[in-house]
């Protein structure tokens, strides 16, 4: 009797190889879809809806030591073409000048993880995109650029006015009094 995995065309070999890239990449992935879109459900099933398409196109992964970088391309890819499909991206600003822009967070405070999302799920997901692409894939503007198709300009002003809008929100969450210490104070 056959094995459930094999069907005679060597699709074992193609499950047991993306059995073990959700073992082997599922944190970083889940990780990068929920920055990009900002919610658990939408990222589980963005993290699924890619791994759904990885398996479809297995073959197309000629290195393994790539697989990170490649399931990562296959999430934002999905994650741009459901934000073309349910909204159209709108061509504005963020809506604030230099003068808003705080200088840099010291590197010995703490950022509170909700509040690093909010502030991200309040981008436009063009500007969150060449964000998460430029720090959770380590890729450099010329690389952003052409897997986008954008010039390098349009991508250094949106991911400077991106970090300029997260400098902004994450310095004005550190003057806001901290609702637990408070608590903590008071019992």
């Amino acid at each position: 009797m056959a094995d459930l995995h094999d069907d005679g065309r060597g699709d074992r070999d193609r499950t047991v190889q993306i059995e073990q890239l959700v073992a082997d990449h599922h944190g970083a992935v889940f990780a990068y879809a929920y920055r990009l879109s900002g919610s658990i459900q939408d990222a589980e099933d963005l993290t699924q809806q890619a791994y759904l398409i990885a398996q479809q196109q297995l073959a197309q992964l000629r290195k393994p030591e790539c697989a990170r970088s490649w399931l990562l391309t296959i999430l934002r890819n999905r994650f741009l073409k459901e934000c073309r499909r349910t909204r159209a991206v709108p061509a504005t600003t963020l809506g604030m000048t230099l003068d808003d822009v705080p200088m840099e967070i010291g590197k010995d405070q703490q950022i509170d993880r909700m509040v690093l999302q909010d502030a991200l799920a309040e981008l436009p997901p063009n500007f969150r995109v060449v964000l998460a692409m430029y720090y959770f894939e380590d890729y450099s503007y010329r690389e952003i650029a052409r897997q986008l198709g954008l010039p390098i300009g349009t991508v250094m002003s949106r991911l400077a006015r991106a970090k300029g809008h997260l400098r902004t929100k994450l310095s004005a969450s550190k003057t806001r009094p901290d609702r637990r210490s408070q608590r903590s104070v008071t019992t």
